[in-house]
């Protein structure tokens, strides 16, 4: 072992010892993975400017298999995250919010990965006053499940209601984690948001001593399988993350499939943004189902999703896969809904047809964060930002800027009635 890698073994130990959040220590007391706060993760991407850590959505367990092995390889911290959709309590997915973390400790220990990884809950959705009221319970029982950072996405109500929201659960998110605030549902080109709605939900936290690590923005693209290439708008991204800036917020990029690596190095380049989420094209990938430069599955002819038999789950369980969803009426995105009811068969498919499956996946997400994100060899400004703090819990990035006595819930409601905001159609734009 040469001098450096000695080095970096002993920043790593250090780190191990100090910087697992408490209830990451509570639940793998013996652990050898460094699985830390969100914050963690931003403030590596930050620290190296130009940088973004790829979010997985781990929506099979072989997918975080894949997404951790990159990670490794390239020597940069990650995010292994699951959104309510995907992985609450009606689900999509067999990975969900209370056992995702137990998978990414027991990987982290099976396959010796040394790079810091994050846990987040995405995209915890808030659509109605029940669903906080839910939420004061739920979010808990996440963080008593080894969550360490999460979106509070109450992105779906009116602007008052959102930033309302968001002070209202604050209390149940611990003080350490990372935080995600979200303005503007993601829905591609309709309901952009603005650089007037940003600055409220932002200047509202912080009057109320509240410092998210990423705000997330309908920027232009959407979830899922792509209908079109027409994509992130980076110059508005960038107008609203500089308007941001003295609040020391950083960018969350939701639905990269879709954006050439052109425009994605963009983001990284032009932006705040230090987070950036990859989910249905690490389905895809892992499935064996093509996919272009954009990140989009392949059709054929008749409409349907181009698989290789040298890729991927088996031929034979793929017609399976293929009979469901047709049963279903499935097509397009509503295939997302399969890796509920076959999680335990792609688990159960022989051995190398479960290490093409990572391979895969891995490879795929190397490139992304080598030749798209420029976050390789990043893993040691998390550590070193573990180090520097001497805690797990790094702090808030930010320091109250704004006056408390004018963002009261009365002053709240008064300044949303002047913003404008396109609401965009209505529809089903979950993850």
């Amino acid at each position: 072992m040469s001098p450096t890698d000695r080095s970096a073994r002993r920043d790593f130990e250090k780190a191990l010892d100090i910087g697992r959040p408490p209830n990451i220590a509570r639940l793998f007391p013996n652990s050898k993975a460094l699985i830390v706060s969100g914050k963690v993760i931003d403030r590596a991407m930050t620290a190296k400017g130009g940088a973004i850590a790829i979010a997985a959505n781990g929506r099979n367990h072989l997918v975080i298999r894949g997404a951790l092995l990159a990670a490794h390889r390239a020597n940069a911290p990650i995010i292994i995250e699951i959104a309510k959709s995907e992985g609450g309590t009606n689900a999509y997915c067999a990975v969900n919010y209370w056992n995702i973390a137990r998978q990414v400790d027991a990987l982290c220990n099976e396959l010796g990965i040394t790079v810091p990884v994050a846990v987040h809950a995405d995209h915890y959705g808030i659509k109605n006053a029940r669903d906080v009221e839910t939420a004061r319970v739920e979010i808990p029982t996440m963080f008593d499940a080894g969550i360490t950072s999460i979106a509070v996405d109450a992105s779906h109500l009116p602007d008052d209601e959102n930033l309302l929201a968001s002070i209202a659960l604050n209390p149940f998110i611990p003080p350490w984690a990372g935080y995600e605030t979200e303005v503007g549902e993601i829905k591609g080109k309709e309901g952009i948001s603005t650089v007037e709605e940003a600055l409220f939900l932002i200047q509202g936290l912080n009057a109320h001593d509240i410092f998210p690590d990423w705000i997330a923005l309908n920027n232009g693209t959407t979830h899922g399988i792509q209908d079109s290439e027409a994509g992130i708008q980076v110059e508005l991204t960038a107008e609203i993350h500089q308007a941001l800036a003295r609040y020391e917020v950083s960018g969350a990029q939701h639905g990269t499939s879709g954006n050439d690596s052109e425009r994605l190095r963009r983001i990284a380049a032009e932006t705040r943004t230090t987070k950036a989420n990859v989910a249905t094209a690490l389905q895809m990938i892992s499935w064996g189902v093509e996919v272009n430069e954009y990140g989009n599955a392949r059709l054929d002819e008749n409409g349907r999703f181009v698989k290789r038999s040298d890729q991927g789950v088996t031929d034979d369980l793929w017609e399976e896969m293929v009979a469901f969803a047709t049963e279903k009426g499935w097509k397009g995105g509503d295939y997302k809904k399969l890796n509920l009811p076959f999680e335990n068969r792609l688990l159960s498919q022989p051995k190398e047809i479960r290490e093409r499956m990572t391979e895969d996946v891995a490879s795929f997400v190397y490139s992304l964060i080598t030749e798209v994100f420029n976050a390789e060899n990043a893993a040691p400004l998390a550590t070193g930002a573990i180090l520097e703090a001497g805690s797990y819990d790094l702090g808030p990035k930010g320091s109250r800027i704004e006056d408390p006595s004018d963002w009261s819930e009365e002053r709240i409601r008064e300044k949303a009635s002047t913003l404008e905001r396109d609401r965009g159609p209505a529809g089903d734009f979950e993850d």
